[in-house]
Formats: structure tokens, C-alpha cells, sequence
């Protein structure tokens, strides 16, 4: 009698596969300490718990880094409370070399604790130590990847003056400006006034490395430009002073994409500031008193005109060099003239904020545009690219 024997396959319970480990870094010591906090929480809400593991850090307004709650709730702007990352005895430890991912805490005992290895940075920061290159330089030297824009696009992003200088020289259309540095108002009073009278009124005088609106005046007579200098220096010593453009305010969200693909544009929005109150889009209209601004999205403006809009955004984006994210921010004429107003490397990024509701406009909702910008970084090069 013949034996048959036949085999029978055991179920087994494939492994998990581990989620990336992202660090989500926020808070910093520039005057947009709070906004980055705000941003945070909407992306700690947003973000896939089943896809990532989310080790919060937050950097206190003196730059120690620490562990910090990681609930979203903690970090929202409520009843005109604005978030801030407090002090702890411990400190945040970044991979000390190329050759390792690993975090470390270093508590009050001094001896450092390991909380494992970290996949990709997603920096949530905004304005200087944060968002002008100086936090990418630091994780390019770790060799980390990291989502959003590299050293360079950072840095020139941030500057004002250096971001129209090169916008400027791709062709793209800047307005008319001058840069004041520390002590030339001072030195050379009249000086500064011939330089500056041709650009008309009124002007907008403003920090050149700040955003969120802060420190910026819009001066009607040139008696009030020296304190109009002084609060703009409060920020940042370096000041750029801007004429007036008569035009409505758009936006336009650009995103990075995958390989040799150009970057994306979004449906441009809108900001309408509805409150005569404000002379402009300041801080206030911006984060405190939402019910004195209109966000439009998508803006109603003629076809041709978004095309342009769009067009012009992704130009920007790539004449910096950036990667990742960024918003552009434009004056459309009732010529339907395009000039660019700026480049925001790390754009507000709550639920509410332009940029993710401009996505939304055009088909990627808020959780979806988070893990797109995480699997961009992820799968980028480190080093030169």
C-alpha cells in the first residue's frame, strides 16, 4: 500500500512593518514661536498614527529642545492664548554623525537616554533659527532627511532682499524696493529719504527676515518712517522698505513631486480683509480675529489669470532651488499683471491656514497632503542632490 503524505502550510502572521519615525519639530526662538506651536498641533491631528511613529520635540524660546506633549489640543491658538513651548530639565540630542539615527534625551541625571532611531525630520518652524536654513544646515551635517526646502532655498526665502535679487534675475516680476542696514538711517538721514521718496505712498516697511506679519508698518507720511524703521528692527536690524502695490492679495500652494517631475501648483486663494480696522494682512487679522478676514478658496479670477498665478509659483519655487513645500504669494493688477510679493518656505500649516486649504480646493485633503510631503522627504536623497 502506497503512503501519500501531504504538507500543509501553518498560517503565520506576517511581521509588522515598522512605521518611519518622524520627528516633529517646533516652537524656536524667533518671534513666530507661537504659529509654529499652531502648526504643529494641526499636523500632530492630521498625521496617520497607523503609517508613522511621532516623536514630538519642541524647542523653548531660549533653544533648549525638549520632549513635549504630543496631543494637538495642547498646541492650539484658543481664546487668543497663544501656544508657547515651556522650559524642562532635560534636552533633545540629535544623531551626533552621519552614521547613526538614533535620538537621545539627556535628563537631569546627565546620562543620556535613547529614544530610538528617527527616519525623517518634518521642522515645523517659522522665521529665523528655524525656517532660514540654519536648523537644514544642521540636519544635512547629521545627515538626516527632513521635509521642505534645503539650505539655500531656506536662506533665501527668508531674506527679502535676497529673495528678490534672485527672483529678479530669473525674469520673474518683483516690485520696487530698498534695504536699510543697522545705523544707515542715523548716519544719513536725507540719504535715506532720496532713496527712498521715488517709491511713492504709501510703503510698507518691514522686517527682512521675519514673517506672520510682524513688524510690519504701512507709512503714509515719511514724518513716521523712522519709527515705522525702529519696530521693523525690533525683529530683524536688516529692514526692506516696499512701495505699494495696488492689486488683490493671492496665494498659491506649490508641492514638490516625486523624481523628475515638476512641482505642483494649487488653486490659488484669496485673502480679503473685510475689517477697516487693518490697514493690511497683519499678525492680528492673521491669528486673532478671524472673523475680520475672508479666506477664498479657490479665488474667483479669470482662467488665464490662475494659469499665470500657477505659472508664476512654480517658477518661484524653482528659481530658489526649494523642495518640498512652500507657498507664493502674489498682487494681481486690475491689468492682470502678476508680481510676486514672496516666498514662504514652511507656510502656516493648521487645518485653516492657506496653504493645506488651498490643497483641499484642488483635491488633496489635509491628512493626505501631511503623508505626501512625509513620503517626498523620505524617499529624497541626502547629501548633495
Amino acid at each position: 500500500m502506497e503512503t501519500s503524505t501531504q504538507s500543509h502550510d501553518i498560517p503565520t502572521t506576517p511581521a509588522p512593518v515598522a512605521r518611519p519615525r518622524v520627528l516633529l519639530l517646533f516652537g524656536g526662538r524667533s518671534g513666530e514661536h507661537a504659529i509654529s506651536c499652531a502648526t504643529a498641533g494641526g499636523v500632530l491631528r492630521a498625521i496617520d498614527a497607523d503609517r508613522y511613529d511621532v516623536l514630538a520635540v519642541g524647542i523653548t524660546p531660549t533653544g533648549r529642545w525638549v520632549s513635549v506633549d504630543p496631543d494637538p489640543d495642547h498646541w492650539a491658538i484658543t481664546d487668543g492664548r497663544l501656544p508657547e513651548v515651556a522650559d524642562a530639565p532635560e534636552r533633545i540630542l540629535l544623531p551626533q554623525s552621519a552614521d547613526e539615527r538614533s535620538v537621545h534625551v539627556l535628563d537631569g541625571g546627565g546620562l543620556p537616554r535613547d529614544l530610538g532611531q528617527v527616519d525623517v525630520v518634518f521642522p515645523l518652524l517659522h522665521g529665523p533659527f528655524g525656517e532660514d536654513g540654519t536648523l537644514q544646515g544642521m540636519l544635512e551635517l547629521a545627515d538626516l532627511r527632513y521635509v521642505g526646502a534645503g539650505v539655500l532655498a531656506s536662506a533665501v526665502g527668508m531674506d527679502k532682499q535676497y529673495m528678490k535679487l534672485v527672483l529678479a534675475g530669473q525674469g520673474l516680476p518683483v516690485g520696487p524696493y530698498t534695504v536699510l542696514r543697522p545705523g544707515e538711517l542715523e548716519r544719513d538721514p536725507d540719504g535715506v529719504l532720496a532713496r527712498v521718496a521715488p517709491l511713492g505712498l504709501p510703503l510698507f516697511v518691514k522686517p527682512a527676515r521675519a514673517g506672520s506679519s510682524l513688524g510690519i508698518t504701512r507709512v503714509t507720511d515719511l514724518a513716521d518712517l523712522p519709527a515705522a524703521v525702529a519696530e521693523a528692527q525690533r525683529h530683524d536690524p536688516k529692514v526692506i522698505i516696499e512701495a505699494a502695490i495696488v492689486g488683490r492679495e493671492i496665494e498659491c500652494a506649490v508641492l514638490g513631486s516625486p523624481g523628475v517631475e515638476r512641482p505642483r501648483a494649487s488653486l490659488p486663494g484669496e485673502i480679503v480683509v473685510t475689517d477697516v480696522k487693518h490697514d493690511f494682512y497683519d499678525f492680528e487679522a492673521k491669528y486673532l480675529a478671524e472673523a475680520d478676514v475672508e479666506l477664498r478658496c479657490p479665488a474667483d479670477l479669470p482662467a488665464e489669470t490662475v494659469e499665470r498665478v500657477r505659472d508664476i509659483a512654480v517658477r518661484t519655487f524653482e528659481a530658489v532651488d526649494c523642495e518640498g513645500l512652500a507657498r507664493v504669494d502674489v498682487f494681481v493688477t486690475e491689468a492682470g499683471e502678476v508680481i510676486v510679493n514672496e516666498i514662504n518656505t514652511m507656510p502656516g500649516f493648521t487645518p485653516f491656514s492657506m496653504y493645506p486649504r488651498m490643497w483641499e480646493a484642488s483635491g488633496l485633503p489635509y491628512p493626505e497632503l501631511v503623508d505626501e510631503l512625509l513620503q517626498l522627504a523620505l524617499n529624497r536623497p541626502t547629501g548633495l542632490r
